[in-house]
C-alpha cells in the first residue's frame, strides 16, 4: 500500500493535500505536481511511502532542481512509484553509457539459449543493463531536510513510519493527518 502526501511551505506553516500519482510518469511530471501546489515558489516536499518497504522524499525549491532522497533503493527499484525517483543521477549511472546495447544482450549465445540459462545470467555479480547494481540501502541527498531540522543521521534511522516522522519534526503532522 502506498501513501502520497505533498506538503507546502507557506507564511502560516505547512499545508498538506493528499496526492494521486496515477498521471505522473516521469520526476518532471512529479516536480510540476509540486510546483502547482505552491504558487508562490516556496519548499515543497513530496513524501511516497510504501508500507514497511521504502519511503521516498522529493524537495522541490521553486525552480531549482528536484532534490531527492530514497531510503531504499533496491525495494523502490521494483515500485512503479520508486522508479519515477530512481534517476540515472541518482543511482550514479551515465545515461548515455551503452543502456541501448545491453538491451539487446548480446553474448554471443542468442540462438540456443534457454530461459533457465537467462536466470542465471541475471542473478550473476557481473549481470549488466536495466538490472544492474541498483544498492539495497538508501540513496540521493541525505541532508535534504537538514535546514528544516531532520538532520542526515535522523533520517537514515527513519523506516516504517518516516512520513509521520518527518511530518512531526516539521510540526506538520496534524495537518499530515487531514489528508492521510
Amino acid at each position: 500500500m502506498y501513501f502520497a502526501a505533498l506538503l507546502a511551505r507557506t507564511e502560516d506553516g505547512w499545508e498538506a493535500s493528499d496526492t494521486e500519482l496515477d498521471d505522473v510518469e516521469t520526476l518532471s511530471d512529479l516536480a510540476d505536481l509540486a510546483r502547482e501546489a505552491s504558487p508562490d515558489e516556496d519548499t515543497v516536499l513530496v513524501l511516497i511511502e510504501q508500507e514497511d518497504a521504502w519511503f521516498g522524499v522529493v524537495r522541490v525549491d521553486g525552480e531549482e532542481d528536484p532534490r531527492i532522497y530514497v531510503s531504499d533503493a533496491a525495494a523502490a527499484a521494483r515500485s512503479s512509484y520508486g522508479e519515477i525517483l530512481l534517476t540515472d543521477e541518482l543511482l550514479g549511472r551515465d545515461p548515455d553509457d551503452g543502456d541501448d546495447l545491453d538491451a539487446l544482450d548480446l553474448d554471443g549465445t542468442e540462438d540456443g539459449e534457454s530461459e533457465e540459462d537467462d536466470d542465471d545470467a541475471e542473478d550473476g555479480a557481473g549481470a549488466t543493463g536495466s538490472a544492474e547494481s541498483v544498492p539495497h540501502g538508501p540513496v540521493g541527498d541525505a541532508l535534504i531536510l537538514d535546514d528544516l531540522g531532520v538532520s542526515e543521521k535522523e533520517l537514515r534511522l527513519m523506516s516504517t513510519d518516516a512520513v509521520t516522522e518527518i511530518a512531526e519534526v516539521l510540526g506538520a503532522s496534524e495537518t499530515l493527518e487531514t489528508v492521510r
